[in-house]
């Protein structure tokens, strides 16, 4: 039997390919709304003329239903399972998108921020089901490469969100805010669809139903108070809050620090996609903000498909601690030029951190549910509620960048990657010991 079925393998030897496959589809889903995401903060800036500051409030949206739905959406699955808390997240996630369609005719900002919080709900409820169960889907010595194979396709997603963002959202022609509000109806409409389509299937179709490893045999009636007695969690936790802060930031000012920093940035665009056929012709950018979009899908968010699917490759041969932090730590360097605004030179490094980025939150998320057995879908529940990082960061570094420029504030990302690397380093100490 070859490698790839093996790590898709149960002990009895029948093979797990099929429900992973299926699972693996929700990670490309919510990548693409995340990415989608990233086009609406500079939209907002530009149509309803707000600050950088008060546009950081569509991340804050968003992650702040991470934070009031993971838990809860633990305690669902304890009861009731992974593949109802996936179908429960699903509805969630259809039913904010479809809102779309009546708060894009009301053209105002906080209906399009509850709309955005129902969709955050159901991807929270899809991270705490999918996460783990990718982990639990063959032996347990593969669970760090499974999700970073899984979230390789998140990655794919996080690709498409902004290149069809820019396309539907920029690229509209603008007949006064109703027509602008109007760019945003087809693309959640069409997610919306999707999603649905994507529930059926899961409704007939049959989980495996999985236990969890205990290694480090845990009752099964542990109490919360229990999993915080476990420090590699709690770093765990810190880190995956502070990694998604640093993302977020990098993801809702990509597009503000690129047209600051470089003032042809349309025409070198436009030269570039010339060399790519017909498909440089569809989406040739029409202003600097779809030019930065598309910097944003190709170069970030294809380093970061790439550096997914390197990532899961590359742990076969590293421990997957040790991968990490030096990740992180070339990402701490990588944000500090991007500090330093040297142009072309700082683009680079802002779209390169993407590639190191990859592997961060699949293998945060593995590192701290290792051996939790019955206290890993609380874990979970724990680890998905630090997405709301997410929520905190962009408002900040947009405070920060209206009262001292955009580059400064990426200052607060470049802390958070120095702490993943500190995490990193420590658990790869604690492993090494371990095994001594």
């Amino acid at each position: 039997m070859n490698k790839k079925i093996k790590l898709l393998q149960s002990e009895d030897g029948s093979s797990y390919l099929r429900p992973f496959a299926l699972v693996t589809s929700l990670f490309l889903l919510w990548g693409f709304a995340h990415g989608l995401l990233d086009v609406l903060d500079k939209h907002f800036q530009n149509t309803l003329h707000i600050s950088k500051a008060e546009s950081g409030f569509v991340q804050f949206s968003l992650y702040i239903g991470y934070l009031a739905m993971a838990y809860p959406a633990g305690v669902f699955m304890k009861r009731y399972g992974y593949k109802n808390g996936i179908i429960l997240g699903l509805g969630l996630f259809a039913t904010g998108a479809f809102l779309f369609y009546p708060v894009a005719k009301l053209v105002a900002f906080i209906p399009f921020l509850i709309a955005l919080f129902i969709i955050a709900c159901g991807l929270s409820c899809l991270e705490t089901a999918a996460n783990p169960y990718t982990t639990v889907l063959g032996p347990k010595d593969g669970a760090a490469r499974r999700i970073n194979i899984a979230q390789s396709f998140n990655g794919m997603g996080w690709i498409l969100g902004p290149l069809l963002g820019g396309w539907f959202i920029f690229g509209a022609e603008k007949k006064g805010n109703a027509g602008t509000f109007d760019s945003l109806i087809p693309p959640y409409m069409y997610v919306g669809s999707i999603v649905v389509v994507v529930a059926i299937i899961f409704a007939f179709t049959k989980l495996p139903a999985i236990k969890e490893d205990n290694e480090e045999g845990i009752a099964e009636n542990a109490t919360l108070g229990e999993l915080f007695k476990h420090p590699g969690f709690v770093l765990a936790v810190i880190a995956q809050f502070l990694y998604v802060a640093a993302q977020t930031g990098y993801n809702s000012f990509f597009i503000n620090y690129v047209t600051e920093s470089l003032s042809g940035v349309q025409a070198a665009v436009s030269s570039m996609m010339q060399h790519l056929g017909g498909f440089g012709e569809v989406f040739k950018p029409k202003n600097p903000e779809q030019a930065a979009s598309l910097i944003l899908a190709l170069g970030g968010m294809g380093c970061f498909w790439i550096g997914r699917l390197t990532g899961s490759w590359l742990m076969k041969f590293i421990r997957p601690a040790i991968l990490l932090a030096v990740y992180a730590i070339i990402n701490t360097i990588l944000t500090f030029i991007v500090v330093i605004r040297l142009g072309w030179p700082s683009v680079i490094a802002l779209f390169s951190t993407y590639f190191f980025m990859s592997l961060m939150f699949p293998t945060i998320f593995a590192l701290g549910i290792r051996g939790l057995g019955p206290l890993t879908k609380k874990a979970s529940s724990f680890l998905v509620m630090a997405v709301a990082g997410g929520a905190f960061c962009p408002p900040l570094m947009g405070l920060v960048a209206d009262h001292a420029g955009m580059s400064i504030a990426f200052i607060i990302p470049l802390c958070c990657f120095a702490f993943i690397a500190f995490y990193a380093a420590w658990v790869n100490h604690k492993a090494t010991a371990l095994s001594r």
